[in-house]
């Protein structure tokens, strides 16, 4: 594959990774909005992101197997399409019932997009260059936390909310050719579908999801949450079982035997808790805690947010030179550190936006060194055959490691905060983003397992590459 046409691959997984992501945070500064337009309770409300989350998150694993099987480009393509059209959907959706079933389609495409568009950069850059590449796919990723509420908010203010949904309308109609004309396609090693595999996969995934949603909600003990988990428990086991004896596993041995790998994904888990914690508690305190109005919170939270697409790139760039571990490690206990200082700083007497301006920036230098590089840990010694199917992991462990961390910290909230007023507020944060900074940190521990060079692609049995 020629440079110009890896940059093609590159600027085209970015663009539409951005765009799915921003979908999973621009609808919640709608919802007022769109409750005064539609109707609907706040349960129903409550859907309209759910919907969207529990899709793409069960389905990241099987859109990656699936792109293996029949092609990357083929099913990244038949996401990008669903996913324009469910927007369209969303967009004309006469009521909140039919405004949940379309993000429900919209989360299917998107399971699509975001777990090939990783696999197609990681299959279009060699190893030691994937560093780089999957920095500035991260990066501009990033933009989506932060863009996603304040556009939200902008786009809902002056226009109103279908927009929100119509933007995706043209961007897809744009790239879709692009796609079919720029990006090659590319197959897995594996010839067969582990269809049973995908069946037990999904339904795993979709009760710990839908156990960690609901948990808040509809209480911890409560049998719809303990049902789920336990149904998800037993899907697990036969998963398991079903991988071990499957002649195309979706989760092959080998991965799980490739440096990194392990190492790798459970700190991804710790990053993205504090992704999660963070979009969601950070603006909250500016908003309850400093009285700030949305658009003064959105521009507040720019010194957490914006490093991500300055320095991304730069960590990936560190993760080829240097190797995976020092970034990440280092990335990680920065990101612990700056969650500590918030906390700390939320806790102190006479609470003033230039105390948090320091943990914010530290946090976001830290997730702007680790995140390339958990990813690289994941995929970069990886050959082709396998890239898809990691990427569906590790993009699965994103989304639940960041629903699970995010359902620990408001169990941690609230018992000791509410809304009743700015201490009342604060009186919860402090201890849940303790609990927060204890996460992340447990995630730096995790790295420090991740091999500190690439180590050279292992052979592999005779007949499983493509």
């Amino acid at each position: 594959m020629s440079p110009r046409q890896r940059t093609g691959v590159l600027l085209l997984a970015s663009v539409t990774s951005l765009m799915c992501a921003l979908d999973t945070l621009v609808v919640s500064t709608a919802l007022t909005s769109i409750r005064a337009d539609l109707g609907g309770d706040v349960e129903a409300l409550e859907w309209t992101v759910n919907a969207y989350n529990l899709t793409l998150a069960v389905l990241l694993v099987p859109a990656a197997a699936l792109g293996d099987r029949f092609g990357r480009r083929r099913v990244f393509t038949a996401g990008l399409v669903l996913f324009t059209a469910a927007s369209a959907a969303c967009a004309l959706a006469p009521g909140v019932g039919t405004l949940v079933v379309a993000r429900a389609v919209q989360g299917v495409g998107a399971a699509a997009v975001t777990a090939l568009a990783l696999a197609l950069v990681a299959a279009a850059y060699p190893p030691e260059r994937r560093g780089r590449a999957l920095g500035i796919l991260e990066g501009v990723t990033g933009l989506a936390v932060l863009a996603g509420p304040g556009l939200g908010g902008v786009v809902t203010d002056l226009v109103g909310w279908e927009l929100v949904f119509w933007l995706n309308v043209p961007i897809g109609l744009v790239v879709v050719p692009l796609v079919l004309v720029v990006v090659p396609e590319s197959r897995g090693g594996d010839a067969a579908l582990d269809g049973a595999g995908v069946v037990l996969l999904a339904g795993t995934a979709l009760g710990v999801v839908w156990a960690l949603s609901r948990g808040n909600g509809a209480g911890w003990g409560s049998p719809e949450v303990l049902g789920a988990l336990a149904g998800a428990a037993l899907l697990g086991l036969a998963f398991v079982a079903r991988q071990r004896r499957a002649p195309a596993p979706l989760l092959p041995g080998r991965l799980l035997r490739a440096p990194g790998f392990v190492a790798g994904n459970l700190a991804t888990v710790g990053l993205f808790v504090s992704v999660f914690g963070g979009v969601f508690f950070y603006s909250q305190l500016l908003a309850v805690g400093l009285g700030f109005s949305p658009l003064e919170a959105g521009l507040g939270l720019m010194p957490w947010t914006s490093a991500l697409f300055v320095l991304g790139p730069v960590g990936g760039m560190l993760a080829d030179r240097v190797g995976n571990r020092p970034p990440l490690v280092v990335g990680l206990a920065l990101t612990a550190v700056g969650t500590a200082w918030v906390a700390s700083a939320a806790a102190a007497p006479g609470l003033s936006y230039g105390d948090l301006v320091p943990g914010f920036v530290v946090s976001s230098i830290g997730g702007s060194l680790a995140m390339p590089a958990a990813a690289n840990a994941v995929l970069g010694g990886l050959g082709p055959d396998d890239v898809g199917k990691a990427a569906g992991v590790n993009s699965t462990l994103r989304e639940l490691g960041g629903v699970l961390g995010l359902a620990v910290l408001v169990a941690v909230f609230a018992p000791f905060g509410g809304y009743a007023d700015a201490a009342d507020f604060l009186a919860g944060f402090v201890p849940a983003m303790a609990v927060c900074a204890g996460l992340v940190a447990a995630g730096a521990v995790a790295g420090a397992f991740v091999p500190r060079r690439r180590v050279p692609e292992p052979a592999l049995p005779q007949g499983c590459r493509a």
